[in-house]
């Protein structure tokens, strides 16, 4: 029986802090070429690496059970088919997948997304037309219910998540206000993505300072979208309009060992984000089976150009933990990808 060679990346300890290379495990296995029926191998040519992966690594449940050590590290893959047994497949074919850490996998063909390179890139589907874009459109049209003329705020805005936010709060006639981290990414906001006020949020020592920019200049929030939690959520929530909507959709500042001894950010968002309380939390998972209504209307402005979106793609498989890690400190903007080489 003919193999291959695939190296997978193991789950094998819980970070207490900084998730690293301490945490994982580069495996080698011989993998049979065989298939089951309806199974297709695919070589994953793109991996995501995604904030969520910290909160699984938890030790506490979120929304699901901590990820289970010694397993493959589960992830959005871009891939090509190399052989199926499925008649929808081909040798040749790009797809998308939910699978894992690792060059090469088999998936049975109902969990496969066929992917056309002529209609955008094959890696908007780990980003733009995919799981951050779905969470973007639903999480902001959903949840937060823009209006004409509202004022949104959002966390993390050159973020993966974020920078989408801010563009279709735009598009539905908002004013946006987007929170980042370095005066370039502000710079990029303001005239890349056109916001109408960018804040470097590092230049406030405290949340107190923050705040008080909101009322120096008469700013009252009427939709929140929360990428990161911390100062910045102490900060806006005290400048909300009546009947704000507070959307949370992640919680980064608190990723890296405290999402259970929270020390900024009002101390109960990250159980509202689990449970999608009333200060709603969103998932993406939640909205898995709308996904097509979300591509009929974003998948045309990604193709005339309206909708802006970056992507940071590094090679280096052999570095997968470190490309996780980098998330939480990296400069770059956009959907972060780990190109697969040989």
């Amino acid at each position: 029986m003919d193999t291959l060679t695939n190296q997978r990346w193991i789950y094998i300890k819980r970070p207490s802090e900084n998730v690293g290379f301490q945490n994982y495990q580069l495996e080698q296995q011989q993998m049979p070429t065989q298939l089951a029926s309806d199974e297709v191998l695919i070589e994953n040519k793109y991996i995501s690496v995604d904030p969520y992966m910290r909160i699984q690594q938890s030790s506490c449940d979120s929304w699901e059970p901590p990820h289970p050590l010694n397993t493959l590290q589960s992830s959005g893959v871009v891939s090509k088919v190399l052989a199926s047994n499925n008649t929808s497949f081909e040798k040749g074919d790009w797809v998308s997948a939910y699978t894992g850490w690792e060059q090469y996998s088999k998936v049975h063909a109902s969990q496969l997304n066929k992917l056309d390179p002529g209609n955008a890139p094959v890696t908007t589907a780990l980003g733009v037309l995919g799981m951050p874009g779905r969470t973007a459109w639903f999480g902001l049209m959903e949840a937060g219910k823009p209006k004409p003329g509202d004022i949104v705020a959002v966390s993390g805005a050159a973020g993966a998540v974020g920078s989408l936010v801010v563009q279709f709060a735009k598009k539905a006639g908002c004013k946006v206000i987007a929170f980042a981290g370095s005066e370039q990414k502000c710079q990029w906001l303001k005239s890349e993505l056109d916001v109408d006020i960018a804040l470097n949020y590092n230049e406030f020592d405290t949340y107190q300072s923050l705040s008080e920019y909101f009322q120096q200049h008469h700013l009252k929030i009427d939709i929140y979208f929360d990428n990161v939690g911390g100062k910045i959520t102490d900060a806006v929530m005290p400048n909300i309009n009546r009947r704000a909507r507070i959307v949370i959709c992640g919680q980064m500042s608190q990723y890296n060992g405290q999402l259970d001894k929270v020390e900024l950010g009002p101390r109960f968002l990250q159980h509202m984000l689990y449970q999608r309380a009333t200060i709603q939390g969103i998932l993406a998972r939640d909205y898995n089976h709308r996904m097509d209504e979300m591509l009929a209307q974003v998948s045309p402005w990604v193709k005339e150009g309206s909708l802006k979106f970056e992507q940071s793609i590094v090679k280096g498989f052999d570095k997968m933990p470190q490309h996780l890690a980098s998330l939480f400190t990296r400069h770059s903007k956009g959907k972060l990808l780990v190109e697969v080489g040989k």
